[in-house]
């Protein structure tokens, strides 16, 4: 029998596992702010990820090449929701020191925490799935193979979670930060290609009525809001908080909520700027006057060496997909394990939990190119977002009901208005992606 040259981990072990790296990361009581702000700085930039994935660039890519920038504030405004809601995920997190999985299974019958569970699941799957076709697009363009061969080689991030067993917090951390920057400096050397109307960027920046007047830009505005706000990441951010020490009294978790909450704006502010990075890219690049061609995500790489006028920008915008799909193998893989032990009270080894969410994507994926082709990345990812876009209410509501209880949150309860915003979000954003999934199946 054919034996491994190493031994395979057979617990869960950290980076990964969210019970393992609890409270390693000591904040000093007598260390200046910004020192404490450093301390802090982390939580956010793992749920950022989601935010800028393959599926928000193809959505971005479609909706910057057929009507330009007019739909740039719906990317802020969407993204601008979802520091609300990733903010009541934050704070859950802290005041309770349980993450909104175990919330899930403690507050409700086992029945519905069961269905929630499959619903997080799900989510997860079809993020991954999303990560799987931008990877082996990249793939394809800075390799040169085929797609389903792309398709193939995600199967290798496995790989990278087995190499971090054991490793520190902050160190994965450290990791997707430099993925981000690596994701913000290649999008940002493409618009100084590309030379983008700064003017009209900052009208498209502005929110219009007239911009959703029909089917088509509104169809799109709600593609893009779909694909912003990730259900997983409400489950990943009230658990990853919890690396950081905090003593058990009002002031702390007051003072690192503050903290925790500088992070969330600031990384998912970031996250904000790539994805209006891609959909002014797009406008720049594609856009014509009079023309509203749909332009696929598989289609911009293969014309954006032309329009830019160097070979680079092709590739800048390869690397860039790949970095934006494999710095979400890192939160994708810690999301499974805080849905699976918070629900189930399970915890496997990191390796084969990620081997499972990878394995199930991978099945459609390679499905998808091979019976629809070499152009079905495009068609794919936003049916991943679509699929996405119908688990998030089952995410959002517990979340907005379980911090509005003041026997759960303390003195920390959602305030009224908090509550009221929160809740007219869950309104729209549920209607919005109910009318984007009839419309898909329409």
């Amino acid at each position: 029998m054919f034996a491994l040259p190493f031994k395979l981990p057979t617990t869960a072990t950290a980076p990964f596992c969210p019970s393992e790296v609890a409270g390693t990361v000591t904040v000093p009581e007598g260390d200046p702010f910004w020192k404490k702000i450093l301390r802090f700085a982390g939580p956010g930039l793992l749920v950022s990820v989601g935010y800028m994935d393959p599926g928000n660039w193809a959505t971005a890519i479609q909706g910057g090449s057929q009507f330009g920038y007019q739909l740039l504030f719906v990317v802020v405004l969407s993204s601008l929701a979802a520091i609300v809601l990733q903010c009541l995920s934050m704070r859950l997190g802290i005041v309770t020191g349980k993450d909104l999985a175990v919330h899930c299974r403690e507050q409700y019958p086992p029945a519905v925490g069961k269905t929630l569970w499959g619903f997080a699941e799900i989510s997860i799957i079809a993020c991954d799935l999303a990560e799987v076709l931008g990877c082996a697009l990249a793939f394809k363009l800075l390799l040169g193979v085929s797609l389903p061969v792309g398709v193939a080689l995600t199967a290798l991030d496995t790989m990278i979670v087995l190499g971090l067993k054991g490793k520190g917090f902050r160190q994965v951390e450290a990791i997707v930060l430099g993925l981000i920057l690596t994701v913000a400096i290649c999008l940002f050397t493409e618009l100084i290609f590309v030379k983008p109307d700064w003017q009209a960027v900052a009208a498209g920046l502005v929110p219009s009525i007239s911009a959703l007047s029909s089917r088509e830009p509104l169809y799109l505005a709600i593609g893009i809001l779909g694909a912003t706000v990730m259900p997983h990441n409400l489950y990943l951010h009230s658990s990853v908080v919890q690396t950081r020490v905090v003593a058990n009294n009002e002031h702390a978790k007051g003072q690192a909520i503050s903290l925790s909450r500088i992070d969330t704006v600031v990384s998912l502010l970031l996250a904000l700027l790539i994805n209006g990075s891609i959909l002014v890219l797009a406008a720049a690049a594609f856009h014509q006057p009079g023309n509203q061609r749909v332009l696929d995500i598989d289609e911009a790489y293969r014309l954006l060496e032309p329009v830019a006028g160097t070979a680079l920008a092709a590739i800048l915008f390869g690397l860039a997909l790949l970095a934006s799909g494999q710095s979400s193998t890192f939160t994708g893989t810690i999301a499974g394990q805080v849905i699976m032990e918070g629900f189930l009270k399970m915890k496997i080894p990191c390796w084969q939990r990620r081997a499972i969410t990878r394995g199930l994507a991978l099945v459609p994926a390679m499905i998808g190119v091979l019976t629809l082709g070499e152009h079905a990345v495009g068609k794919l990812l936003v049916l991943s977002q679509v699929v996405l876009s119908m688990q998030l209410p089952f995410a959002m509501y517990p979340l907005i009901s379980l911090t509005s209880r003041r026997r759960i949150m303390g003195g920390f309860v959602n305030a009224w208005w908090t509550t009221l915003l929160s809740w007219l979000l869950f309104v729209v954003i549920s209607s919005a992606n109910a009318w984007l999934v009839l419309q898909a199946f329409a």
